[in-house]
């Protein structure tokens, strides 16, 4: 190990959720006197956050020791996240791991590495795991900061839906509501450090609720807040929006007009076997609400392709209800069998090239939609939240509604916000330039 401060590499392999709470283990770490640095580059210690929504979470995360151990040798692997919590048994036998942290001792990682001058290979990896999870409301130790401009800010953890598709029930536990307090706490530290926009995240947010706190009650308490300036909801379940958060986010002038709703399939049939815990018919009123309330949202959703008993009326179905509905893109998966849930016993598999030529289907529809959705933006300002580096000569940034523009680069600093008017657009991006802030088109500041 180098003799002098110790250096820490982290490394994420799941979601936004678990991007924030691997940016938290880096601000307790390096209180801890640790350096950190980047993933790929020589450390001490290597902190794996892993994924276990596909099958490739064993794969991905051997890959990542080996990358590791090739030029730190000596470095100590340490591996938590959802993997680490349903196939501990699986990473106890991957060559290089030094310890292994389930769900319910996750956040606490820092405390179960030896001291900084004691960091070793170790002949086999020690475990602390648990297969109960707590189910009572939390508190996070630290602040998650990050190399963004936008600040991941973790709310909850948990879900109670059991889709039949799905581990993270057994991967994260039942759902549960971070300390309101203590998320206030949180936003004020991020908003006061500078970030712009701060993201709410957890497994199901919706489901937001401590002492009578429901979702949209904390977000007037993070309005409140006067350093903030931006509020953007991440992917939230269909049957957990109700019309209060729709009308507070049309009132609103700190939270975006952006909604992330997963679909899954536009089939019935399909939903019901993925107990899914609303119709197609549900889901287009939800949306027809929101639309009616703020024309200008920007809406993006989740597709599952290749779901047990997805026949060509099935996907037929979820085409067209994909096709007929306002989404400014969509996010398509192949469905993979995850063992544990309901839906590994159902029969009617479908084929691998399927699911591959229907995936291509859909992808090629939401770039359809997406270019839509940004061809509608041109004429008009917006202001834009500028984010960090460049490409090819422009910097990017985004909406409220999530619209991604550039300008040249020379113009506009990382982490400022300007109104843009757009003039072109290209697959994903609008070109702009900047304007005048009395030009935005909506008397809304950062939309």
């Amino acid at each position: 190990m180098s003799t002098s401060m110790p250096r820490a590499s982290l490394h994420t392999l799941g979601c936004r959720l678990s991007q924030s709470e691997t940016a938290m283990l880096a601000d307790t770490l390096t209180r801890q006197g640790y350096r950190l640095v980047e993933f790929g580059k020589e450390t001490d210690l290597l902190v794996l956050n892993t994924c276990s929504v596909t099958e490739n979470a064993e794969k991905d995360c051997r890959y990542a020791v080996r990358k590791t151990l090739r030029h730190s040798p000596n470095a100590f692997v340490a591996v938590t996240g959802c993997y680490a919590q349903t196939g501990a048994a699986q990473l106890q036998s991957v060559p290089g791991i030094d310890l292994i942290v389930g769900t319910q001792y996750k956040m606490n990682l820092p405390e179960y590495l030896p001291a900084p001058d004691q960091l070793r290979k170790q002949p086999e990896p020690e475990l602390r795991h648990s297969r109960t999870i707590d189910r009572e409301d939390f508190v996070l130790p630290g602040t998650a900061y990050s190399d963004s401009t936008r600040a991941l800010l973790k709310i909850q953890d948990g879900c109670d839906f059991m889709c039949s598709f799905c581990l993270i029930p057994f991967a994260r536990g039942r759902e549960r509501s971070r300390v309101a307090e203590d998320v206030l706490r949180e936003a004020r530290e991020l908003a006061g450090h500078g970030y712009k926009e701060l993201v709410l995240t957890g497994v199901n947010i919706g489901r937001y609720s401590h002492h009578g706190m429901e979702l949209v009650d904390l977000i007037r308490e993070i309005e409140a807040i006067p350093e903030v300036i931006r509020i953007r909801i991440s992917s939230i379940e269909p049957t957990t929006v109700p019309p209060e958060l729709l009308r507070h986010m049309a009132a609103s002038t700190k939270l975006c007009r952006y909604l992330h709703i997963p679909l899954q399939s536009g089939d019935d049939h399909i939903l019901q076997a993925m107990n899914r815990r609303y119709t197609v018919r549900d889901y287009e009123d939800l949306i027809d609400q929101a639309f009616r309330l703020m024309p200008d949202l920007g809406l993006g959703t989740d597709l599952m392709v290749g779901f047990p008993g997805e026949d060509e009326q099935a996907f037929a179905n979820t085409r067209h209800t994909v096709d007929r509905l306002p989404f400014s893109y969509c996010h398509v998966f192949s469905y993979s069998s995850r063992p544990g849930t309901a839906a590994t016993r159902l029969e009617h598999k479908i084929p691998a090239a399927v699911i591959r030529q229907r995936s291509k289907t859909l992808a090629e529809l939401s770039r359809s939609k997406a270019l839509a959705f940004y061809q509608r933006h041109i004429g008009r300002t917006e202001s834009v939240l500028f984010e960090q580096g460049d490409r090819d000569g422009f910097r990017t940034g985004t909406t409220g509604n999530f619209t991604r523009v550039a300008v040249p680069a020379e113009t506009v600093a990382a982490g400022s916000i300007h109104p843009v008017t757009i003039t072109g657009v290209m697959d994903g991006l609008a070109y702009g330039h900047l304007a005048a802030p009395s030009a935005i088109h909506s008397r809304r500041p950062l939309l």
